[in-house]
């Protein structure tokens, strides 16, 4: 099995997490995970093409701010609220109460 690259607490980059922020798909997928505790890609209700949408759940996880947990042959993403907030306190809530609803 396939282990996921995920960045420590500590390499959390503030420029990375506003790039991958910038993105509305990314932002709506960083909301929609705000409301649960973990969602499948087919929970997300993202509607595009399973590579496009794969490509973005990379960013988001390559900029530390979701965590991809493997079980079977689903992933299963969650926000990295706590690791976000130590980080960068304050910022998701920000970005939750600002997040145009989808």
């Amino acid at each position: 099995m396939r282990t996921l690259k995920h960045p420590s607490r500590e390499e959390i980059q503030l420029t990375d997490v506003f790039h991958a922020l910038s993105d509305p798909t990314r932002l709506a997928i960083v909301q929609n995970l705000g409301d649960a505790h973990e969602q499948s890609c087919s929970g997300l209700n993202i509607p595009m093409a399973k590579s496009t949408l794969s490509h973005h759940l990379k960013v988001l996880r390559d900029a530390g701010l979701t965590h991809t947990r493997v079980e079977g042959t689903h992933r299963l993403m969650s926000l990295r609220r706590e690791d976000l907030d130590a980080r960068f306190p304050g910022l998701m809530d920000v970005v939750l109460r600002t997040a145009p609803v989808s």
